[in-house]
């Protein structure tokens, strides 16, 4: 994975760190292969393929959407049966199943046989269309191949868990007639199972699928041959060089940092192992505890996600489930995203203010403009993309294509400029340029792989739960919530967090969405409590984000921790209690939903609104922390709570004296005011110290 870490780039900020991460082989190795050298061409010929034949797509090539989600599908189980063995242990006495290091032919002939059943819908297509729900014993048979071999190449990319959870609701479909009353159902028939799950475009090759095929790939393969390029470490400089001389400055500098590779990125582990790696060692260099450091970028790398415009791949599939532009979802995403790292970022000078910390020395800080010179070219594809989406309002795909249209130039001309001045030569630049895009585009290919195989088997669940099973779940879920929508929040967010210690964000946010968004709509309607559609999927992806750093199983905490030379129990508790800053942020905006720009037109209204949002997210931090500007009293405390809810949601107050909600945005005053009481009392306290 040194495409993530930046090792490709040269270093040209002043730094010594920088030039001197700490050793990050163990976070690296992960479970791909060591490849002999007579299997790199198969890999590398198979990412470079599955990425031409995406831009061909996005560029050129007309082709209808089932028959791409299924050539992306065929890729993907492809590449992760040639790169991913079966089990990351070496255990000698089975070591025929699992080789390490070359393909066997077995994971060959898995490999072939995925491929080949994936492509089955679209060669027989016509066949299959008009025999609509009647299929034959050929459809049936390769159907249950693919359902299988999904499962098994999901469990090889993304782990046990979305797989053991597919296979339950697969048999829960089977033998619901069987089960007590709460939980009967009627039952299918594996010739409705199969037929819905992977023979149409209601289970498998659904819509999670098809947002994967047309839009995360180039997003995906776009924020790759960036790193590659050598963005992620320019990010880095850039930040330090703005910040690595304040109050610990380094910790500021990961969560600028994170925020920016979020910008491409979409994935919490990528984003920690690309800024991590520089950001950890650094804050440990000024102070901070290796816990700290360490839960310090988690935070900020699972953020990452949050970040508009990629906000990871479950951010277009909300798009198509709400059925709404992708920018609409931007939109609403934008306040909270950026409440949250205002937050974090305040986070990171209570710590460094509480433990004494400074920053880095001016002979270790990369001069700003000598490191945005060296970089500049970085944030044009970055604007291109933002232009398209946002004035010209362009498709996701179709910005994401032609912002590598853009970079690609771009990166041809910087090798040909570097290898000119160190005296190698066009020719040789130009080699250099055509091997970082091809480095780019493979290890696009393989990062997409597990996204890829987590929507397909994804799909499989909402499959059954389109089977009828829905209906049920929300009967039970109705029965527990007992029409509280607060307790149905809760219990959303419990069991997101739950699941997604074993699933990728993605994963999480397709099943959580499908089980309970309509639910929170319906239920709050039903209680005359109105809930935007969107407010209810933008919950369960913020839960879904942040079973990243969940204790026990969090995966952004081991990586994290991984760098660090921490505990990784310890980091994933230290980070989830930074990430309590984010965890009420979803609350306020389905309770409140101005946050997410719900029926509000006014940039200046917006802007007031995030403002208050914002110290709203100060005020309950200083809480978690116990610190504003000084150690917290505990009336102190128990101001800054009501302070906290007034500014996130001024209505609140007016439901309490029984004002109307037309009056809800003079109330904002009186939190500001209580906020200012706190900070008097504590300035005053402090002037008070001897």
């Amino acid at each position: 994975m040194r495409a993530l870490t930046g090792n490709s780039t040269r270093s040209r900020g002043r730094s010594d760190v920088l030039r001197s991460p700490e050793n990050t082989a163990q976070v690296n190795k992960a479970f791909s292969r060591d490849f002999k050298r007579r299997d790199y061409p198969i890999i590398g010929i198979l990412g470079l393929c599955w990425a031409l034949f995406q831009l061909s797509v996005a560029g050129f090539f007309i082709l209808d959407s089932t028959r791409v989600r299924a050539i992306h599908l065929a890729f993907a189980l492809a590449m992760a049966f040639l790169a991913i063995p079966i089990s990351k242990r070496r255990t000698r006495p089975i070591r025929f199943l699992h080789n390490h290091d070359h393909i066997p032919l077995l994971d060959v002939l898995l490999a072939v046989l995925g491929s080949l059943s994936a492509l089955y819908i679209t060669l027989a297509w016509t066949q299959i269309s008009t025999r609509a729900g009647n299929p034959t014993t050929t459809d049936l048979v390769i159907g249950a191949m693919l359902v299988i071999l999904l499962l098994e190449g999901g469990r090889r990319a993304i782990g046990p868990a979305l797989s053991i959870i597919a296979v339950l609701f697969t048999i829960y479909a089977f033998t619901g007639p069987y089960l007590p009353d709460i939980l009967a159902f009627k039952g299918v028939s594996p010739t409705k199972y199969l037929n819905q799950v992977s023979l149409s475009t209601e289970g498998i090759y659904g819509i999670p699928l098809g947002v994967s095929a047309s839009i995360v790939y180039l997003f995906v393969l776009l924020g790759a041959l960036l790193d590659r390029a050598g963005a992620g470490r320019f990010f880095i400089q850039l930040a330090l060089s703005l910040l690595g001389r304040y109050k610990g400055g380094p910790a500021k500098t990961a969560v600028v940092a994170s925020a920016f590779t979020g910008l491409v990125s979409g994935s919490s582990v990528a984003n920690i192992v690309t800024t991590g790696t520089f950001t950890i060692p650094l804050m440990k260099k000024v102070g901070y505890p290796a816990k700290k450091a360490a839960a310090t970028e988690v935070a900020a790398s699972t953020d990452g996600q949050l970040m508009p415009p990629i906000m990871g791949a479950a951010a277009f599939i909300i798009a198509e489930y709400v059925n709404v532009p992708y920018l609409d979802v931007v939109k609403a995403a934008a306040i909270p995203a950026f409440v949250s790292y205002c937050a974090l970022f305040y986070i990171t000078h209570l710590e460094a203010s509480k433990l004494g910390l400074g920053g880095l020395s001016r002979e270790e800080t990369p001069r700003f403009f000598a490191t945005l010179k060296t970089g500049f070219h970085y944030l044009i594809p970055i604007g291109v993309l933002i232009f398209e989406l946002v004035v010209l309002r362009h498709t996701a795909e179709l910005a994401a294509y032609r912002a590598i249209c853009v970079l690609v130039p771009l990166v041809l001309i910087q090798e040909i400029r570097r290898a000119t001045k160190n005296d190698l030569g066009v020719l040789k630049g130009i080699e250099n340029a055509v091997r970082m895009i091809a480095g780019g585009c493979i290890r696009g290919s393989r990062n997409m792989a597990p996204v890829a195989l987590a929507t397909a088997a994804a799909g499989i669940i909402v499959g059954v739960v389109n089977m009828g099973i829905g209906g049920m779940i929300t009967h039970i879920v109705e029965q527990v919530a007992r029409g509280n929508i607060l307790l149905l929040l809760v219990i959303t967010a419990v069991a997101s967090l739950m699941l997604g210690m074993g699933l990728p964000t993605t994963a999480t946010y397709v099943v959580m969405a499908s089980l309970t968004a309509p639910i929170i709509v319906q239920v709050g309607g039903a209680f005359g409590f109105v809930v935007p559609l969107m407010a209810a999927h933008l919950f369960c992806f913020y839960f879904g984000i942040l079973a990243d750093d969940t204790p026990p199983v969090g995966l952004a905490s081991y990586t994290a921790a991984a760098i660090a030379g921490s505990d990784p129990i310890p980091t994933g508790i230290q980070g989830f209690a930074y990430d309590l800053r984010t965890a009420v942020i979803p609350f306020m905006f389905v309770f409140n939903p101005d946050l997410i720009l719900h029926n509000i037109h006014s940039w200046g209204l917006a802007l007031l609104i995030f403002g208050m949002a914002v110290l709203g997210a100060f005020a309950f931090t200083s809480v978690i922390q116990g610190w504003l500007i000084t150690v917290n009293r505990w009336y102190e405390a128990l101001l800054l709570l009501p302070a906290s809810l007034i500014l996130f949601h001024p209505g609140s107050l007016c439901t309490f004296i029984g004002v109307g909600m037309d009056m809800k945005y003079y109330v904002y005053p009186l939190g500001v005011a209580i906020v200012g009481a706190v900070y008097g009392l504590q300035k005053i306290r402090i002037r008070g110290t001897p």
